[in-house]
Order: structure tokens, then C-alpha cells, then sequence
């Protein structure tokens, strides 16, 4: 029987783990864009239509906001590469000084995962000649030891999906004439979350509709939020 290769898109390999951290500093740091930087700005243009306000405003609140996500992405991942990292240090030395025992926790493990006991044995030791650590550290630990989260990758990816994500509602709200800036801000915004969701969720592999619900409605009640505080606050003179 000649096997054929599944004709599907279903996501393989240990790449995946690092492609979803990559795509969720960036679907991260593009909501948080566009929806920090939109509510700001309507929040703004509900108190004044000054022009040079809401690009004031808006330009602070991305200049802010980008350099928080990258050194925020930058501690968290930091602090998950340590662990991991130390993980790894303490299953090497525990393979150095206790072989044998590793060798029973990698074949208890397997059982685990539905193997028979002869199979799980005849597995683990298979595994732990052609790499010991490799083998602990993927079925024990959840580790690639090649593929550790990279703090300033994520940094990076945060502080440019920011960016990116905040200059779309701060043109919305400073280019267009005074009559239409509002509306056109909204709708700009609302586009961009509904891309960023579906798009995000595509590849993912998870349901769109769901996503794009999710980000759509938060930037709307965001901004809905915002823009009511600054009209009162514009109404009584503050």
C-alpha cells in the first residue's frame, strides 16, 4: 500500500509553538494599538475638534504605549526564557547523576500517553541514545531546547504591531476635516479590528467569527466609553 501525503493545512512541527508566540505578541500589540490609541483620541475629540490636540494626545499615547508593550513582551518572555533555562540545566544534571531513573520517568511518561509498558520502554531508550535531553525535555518539560523564547524578538514584534496598530485611528483623527473625523475614525478603527481578528484567527487555525466579535466589540465599547467621558468633561468646561 503506497502511503499518500495528507492533503490538508493543519499545522505541524515544533515550529508552530514559536509561529502562535509570535503571532500573539503581535495580535497583542496591534489591538492594544489601535484600540488604546482610538480610545484616546475620541476621547479627546469629544471634549475638543482641535486639531493639534488630538495629534498631541495621540502621538504621546503611542509613543507610550508602544515603549510599554516592548518592555513589558520584553520581561515577560525574559522570565519565561529563564525558566525554561533552568528547567533545562536541572534535567541535565539529574540525566548525569541519575541515568537510570531518568530512563523509568521517561518510560512511566509514555505510559502515560497510551504506549504499552514493553513499547514504552524499548521508546524511551531509543530516545534517550539519540538525545537524552532532548527527549526530557519535549516530553516532560514541553521544551524545544532550539526553539527558546526570545525576549527581544517579542520586544520587537510588540513595540512595531503597536506602532502600526496606533497610526491608523491617530491619521483617521487628525487628517480628515473636523466634520467627519469622528466617523471616520470609528470606522477606520472597527475595519482594522475585524481584519486583525480574522486574520489573526486564520492563522491560528481557531474560529473567525469569534475573534472578530471579540476584537470588534471591545474597541467599540472602548471608544463609546471614552468619547462620553471627554464630552462631559468638554461640556462642563474641564
Amino acid at each position: 500500500m503506497t502511503l499518500q501525503t495528507p492533503d490538508h493545512d493543519e499545522a505541524h512541527g515544533g515550529g508552530l509553538g514559536s509561529r502562535l508566540n509570535w503571532l500573539r505578541a503581535a495580535v497583542l500589540g496591534a489591538n492594544d494599538g489601535i484600540v488604546s490609541t482610538a480610545g484616546l483620541v475620541v476621547g479627546v475629540a469629544g471634549a475638543t475638534d482641535e486639531r493639534g490636540a488630538l495629534l498631541t494626545a495621540g502621538l504621546a499615547g503611542l509613543l507610550a504605549g508602544s515603549l510599554s508593550m516592548a518592555a513589558g513582551e520584553y520581561v515577560s518572555v525574559s522570565t519565561q526564557r529563564d525558566s525554561e533555562k533552568a528547567a533545562l540545566a536541572q534535567e541535565k544534571r539529574e540525566l548525569a547523576t541519575e541515568p537510570q531513573a531518568e530512563l523509568i520517568e521517561l518510560t512511566q511518561m509514555l505510559e502515560g500517553k497510551g504506549l504499552d509498558a514493553q513499547l514504552a520502554r524499548e521508546v524511551a531508550e531509543q530516545l534517550t541514545e539519540h538525545d537524552a535531553l532532548r527527549a526530557h525535555a519535549e516530553v516532560e518539560l514541553g521544551i524545544d531546547p532550539d526553539a527558546l523564547t526570545n525576549p527581544w524578538h517579542a520586544a520587537g514584534a510588540s513595540f512595531l504591531a503597536f506602532t502600526v496598530g496606533a497610526l491608523l485611528p491617530l491619521l483617521a483623527i487628525v487628517l480628515p476635516p473636523a466634520a467627519y473625523r469622528l466617523w471616520i475614525t470609528v470606522v477606520a478603527v472597527v475595519a482594522a479590528l475585524g481584519l486583525c481578528g480574522w486574520s489573526s484567527a486564520r492563522m491560528g487555525f481557531a474560529p473567525v467569527g469569534r475573534a472578530v466579535l471579540r476584537n470588534v466589540g471591545g474597541g467599540v465599547v472602548a471608544m463609546g466609553v471614552t468619547y462620553a467621558a471627554g464630552s462631559v468633561l468638554g461640556a462642563v468646561g474641564v
